[in-house]
């Protein structure tokens, strides 16, 4: 089947002059739409207007202009149909073979912030309508929404016979395309509207890449972006080092919300999706060398994670010890320079706009997991649960432990001598384990005392507050909400120690 009518209309221009210009080198007579056809005609291209096709001019502003029988007549009747054939020739209806459409930018809009109204607007009807009945129809009409197609498009046109397999891939993207429009929209409504979880979810993903592999070896993995999903680590730009793999994005996207967690310069060194160290400090360097301090031979191998610019400095110091992965809101030539000399480690930085979290999802047998993101981790409005009120110095401890804590595995215990972590028991099934664990790692360290304890849920018995206590723990916060709150708040009493009730747990599973 040849190619001898194409119906251009696109809002992203690129390559536009370029592909009409190969087809009307080939015979192909070009039809078009309002900005494209003066576009093409700019360009010295012989262009058939649409209304002249239809003999009807667009009306409603734009929003009619293809929605009409000669148009979709020209795309869905079917080449191998007598009756269809017919039909459209009774009608005066010549094919259209091409059809080259990309839709205005709806998700650009809704993502800049732009009000309903303009937004509203940006809702292509006529695009999306075109491409579905060329798609449904590809064994007689070719589809591209992507520009980058435009080449390999141009070439099958020029060799004749055109590959039917081709046909079918142009066609899943077009429907993948019209898909995550749609979802897009279908989100966009849903958040005007005050309902973040919908009664039918619109998701749609776009493969941003195919990575090495998943968790181990033998699994297939792609890292995929969600609008529902928010900005984050999926939006980082990678600097230098190897491809990240599914276990380095894991980590990262946990060490990334754990430093933001923070407003004074911060570091959180994670592994295995749990904080090994964290701290905050005057600079990077001093956050990055406090949170090494916790348990070094676990940051080994680990992601680090900064809430500043990365320096020069810092990045020196992080280069002494193995690391996967730097992650920071930026970095000076000096700290690129001096990590060029580990070109196994990939350095990320983030866009200019602050990460947001959105909806977070997991895929469990048959089904998909939705949750709000957590709230931030905060001991503002926290009572006093004990006798003893604590100091500054330890309400300012307590404050950094509970921010840690909101992104340590549940039963998460975090100790903390200022605002560095001194040990973290992470993951544990017993919450006195997560807490005895927390304790040795601090003895290892050579910890200084006093310290702080978080907990991210309550303690159900007495006896992990009374084995952090033998540790040299002077104030706790905690949820609170246990039925055996008073016997705990009682230890607490006996001990001298302080306790804070948050009235908030913050599991991480």
């Amino acid at each position: 089947m040849h190619v001898r009518r194409a119906l251009i209309s696109v809002h992203d221009k690129m390559g536009l002059v370029r592909l009409a210009k190969a087809l009307a080198g080939l015979g192909v007579e070009i039809v078009s739409t309002g900005g494209t056809a003066r576009a093409l005609s700019a360009a010295s291209l012989d262009v058939t207007e649409v209304a002249d096709l239809t003999g009807q001019a667009e009306i409603l502003d734009g929003r009619v202009k293809t929605l009409h029988p000669a148009v979709h007549g020209a795309l869905l009747a079917r080449r191998d149909s007598e009756a269809h054939m017919a039909t459209i020739e009774a009608a005066g209806i010549a094919p259209i073979d091409l059809l080259v459409v990309n839709l205005y930018p709806f998700e650009a809009t809704a993502a800049r912030g732009a009000s309903f109204e303009e937004t509203l607007e940006q809702i292509d009807i006529g695009g999306p309508a075109m491409i579905r009945s060329a798609a449904k129809n590809h064994a007689s009409v070719l589809v591209v929404v992507d520009p980058a197609d435009y080449g390999a498009v141009a070439a099958a046109i020029r060799e004749g016979e055109i590959d039917p397999d081709f046909r079918r891939r142009l066609a899943a993207k077009a429907f993948a395309r019209t898909a995550a429009y749609d979802a897009a929209i279908a989100a966009w409504f849903a958040k005007e509207a005050d309902e973040p979880l919908p009664a039918v979810l619109p998701l749609v993903a776009a493969r941003v890449e195919t990575l090495r592999y998943g968790e181990n070896p033998h699994q297939k993995a792609a890292l995929y972006k969600s609008p529902l999903a928010g900005t984050g680590i999926a939006d980082a730009r990678q600097i230098q080092g190897r491809p990240l793999s599914y276990n380095n994005l894991l980590d990262a996207d946990a060490a990334l919300w754990a430093v933001l967690e923070h407003t004074d310069p911060a570091a959180v060194i994670v592994k295995h999706a749990n904080p090994c160290g964290a701290a905050t400090a005057k600079t990077p360097r001093d956050a990055y060398e406090a949170a090494l301090a916790c348990d070094p031979s676990s940051a080994f191998g680990g992601i680090v994670a900064l809430n500043r610019p990365l320096d020069g400095a810092t990045a020196a110091a992080i280069a002494k010890l193995f690391a996967e992965v730097v992650v920071a809101p930026e970095a000076t030539q000096e700290a690129v320079a001096v990590l060029a000399a580990k070109p196994n480690l990939r350095l990320l930085v983030l866009p200019s706009r602050t990460p947001n979290a959105g909806l977070q999802m997991r895929s469990i047998g048959g089904g998909l997991l939705v949750q709000e993101a957590d709230a931030a981790a905060t001991i503002e409005g926290a009572t006093v649960a004990t006798e003893r009120a604590p100091s500054p110095d330890e309400r300012a401890a307590l404050a950094f432990a509970w921010r840690v804590a909101k992104h340590v595995r549940s039963n998460a215990i975090v100790l903390a001598a200022g605002t560095a972590t001194v040990g973290i028991g992470a993951g544990q099934m017993s919450r006195v384990d997560a807490v005895e664990i927390a304790a040795h790692k601090a003895r290892r360290a050579d910890a200084r005392r006093p310290l702080v304890m978080a907990s991210d849920a309550f303690f159900p018995f007495a006896d992990g507050l009374e084995r952090g206590i033998e540790a040299g723990v002077t104030a706790v916060v905690q949820p609170g909400g246990s039925l055996r709150d008073a016997e705990v708040v009682a230890a607490a009493d006996r001990a001298g120690v302080a306790m804070l009730f948050t009235g908030r747990r913050h599991f991480r599973h």
